[in-house]
């Protein structure tokens, strides 16, 4: 069997993830990408074949011309209505790319869950020409890029002025390109992880995620949750309905104040920053087949099996000045009183970085798995504090 998998930059999820999978299930694999060399350098054995993957005629032309699919599939976040149309064409199981672009439109997601009665956020698409001065927002207001992912250029506004500051830095940096200013949502952030066949829709369980400081939103932490409150899952649930979210597998965030839950974002694909890594080995399942199989026509099994007692969490040490990385510690796997703990780097000594203010600052990953939740934070705490990045100028 024949899968096209679309790729931007060579990612963890594919390399830990999804291509061990593939091979696991005997599938040949092509990856399609705008970055081949890139993709060479990491998968130095899988056929890599260049490719305008943001525009969906070309991979369909590009598959059309390399040999009829089985399956055509991506995890990311940018490609799923491209991916979703080509498999649509080629008449294999897919997400409906009309769902996988109201996910990713931030704007057109807003207005879905308004008019299905889902939820009701203030929100205004800003292009260039949108006057921002006559925008009504409430105060605090969130502006982000409509179609944006990492939080970047994602960021609180306080008042009408720092709105149109705002608006016209991300704007230099992102010229044409369209924003949306909505207004924040208080309360703690979460996050769902599903799976869905069509058919049947599997829940995972979550994250609690800790925020850097206002005005950004970077992700520092991430805690895993066995299972949210049965109320706070039908709210969301029920959000991602409306939208038509039930095929493969979806990360969605959401915040939850005084009892009730609401979407931040949808990113229709698995969760990233090796959380995916992460709970395919705390559930005990084959997440990454499964999630596989699915594109294929197979149907989920009614239970999954997955293991209910683990615990974990994932800590991100973030760079917080500009300048080349010259000291880091370097990767490592460790037990520490029954904690499985894993570091991986995820920027080189030697490399020169702006600071993005977003998960692009992450400098690496800590992830660590236990069965009891004090053990694991302080084998994280523990790790950290005996490690040192230095960033020269």
């Amino acid at each position: 069997m024949r899968m096209y998998l679309l790729a931007l930059n060579p990612t963890d999820s594919v390399t830990e993830g999804f291509l061990p999978a593939a091979a696991r299930l005997g599938l040949d694999v092509t990856v399609l990408t705008d970055q081949p060399d890139a993709h060479r350098r990491v998968y130095p054995r899988i056929e890599i074949v260049e490719c305008d993957v943001r525009d969906f005629r070309s991979v369909v032309s590009r598959v059309s011309t390399l040999g009829r699919p089985d399956a055509v599939f991506s995890n990311s976040d940018h490609l799923q209505t491209q991916t979703a149309l080509a498999a649509d064409y080629f008449g294999l199981p897919g997400k409906d790319w009309r769902v996988a672009l109201r996910t990713k439109d931030k704007a057109e997601m807003r207005r879905r869950l308004a008019s299905a009665g889902a939820d009701t956020v203030w929100s205004a698409e800003v292009t260039e020409d949108t006057d921002v001065t006559a925008l009504d927002a409430p105060y605090p207001c969130v502006v982000k890029p409509r179609e944006g992912v990492a939080s970047e250029d994602v960021v609180r506004v306080e008042g009408p002025e720092e709105l149109v500051a705002r608006c016209a830095e991300i704007r230099s940096r992102r010229p044409g390109s369209a924003l949306v200013v909505e207004e924040y949502l208080p309360g703690e952030l979460y996050t769902l992880e599903t799976l869905g066949d069509g058919r049947v829709r599997h829940v995972l369980g979550g994250f609690h995620t800790v925020l850097s400081p206002p005005p950004y939103f970077i992700e520092e932490r991430l805690t895993f949750v066995a299972a949210h409150p049965e109320a706070v899952v039908t709210q969301v649930l029920a959000q991602l309905d409306a939208l038509g979210v039930g095929f493969g597998a979806c990360h969605t965030e959401f915040v939850v104040h005084e009892g009730r839950a609401r979407i931040i974002e949808v990113n229709y694909r698995a969760i990233g920053d090796q959380c995916d890594l992460l709970l395919a080995h705390l559930l005990e399942i084959p997440l990454f087949e499964h999630i596989l199989r699915t594109h294929l026509g197979e149907r989920l099994p009614a239970s999954l099996g997955a293991r209910r007692d683990g615990v974990a969490r994932l800590d991100y040490p973030c760079a917080e000045s500009a300048g080349t990385l010259t000291a880091a510690p370097a990767a490592a796997d460790l037990t520490v009183d029954g904690v499985r703990l894993a570091y991986r780097p995820l920027r080189e000594v030697g490399e020169r970085h702006e600071v993005y203010r977003t998960n692009r600052d992450f400098l690496g990953v800590v992830r660590a798995t236990g069965t009891v939740q004090e053990d694991v934070d302080r084998a994280v705490t523990g790790f950290l504090a005996g490690q040192r990045w230095e960033i020269q100028p």
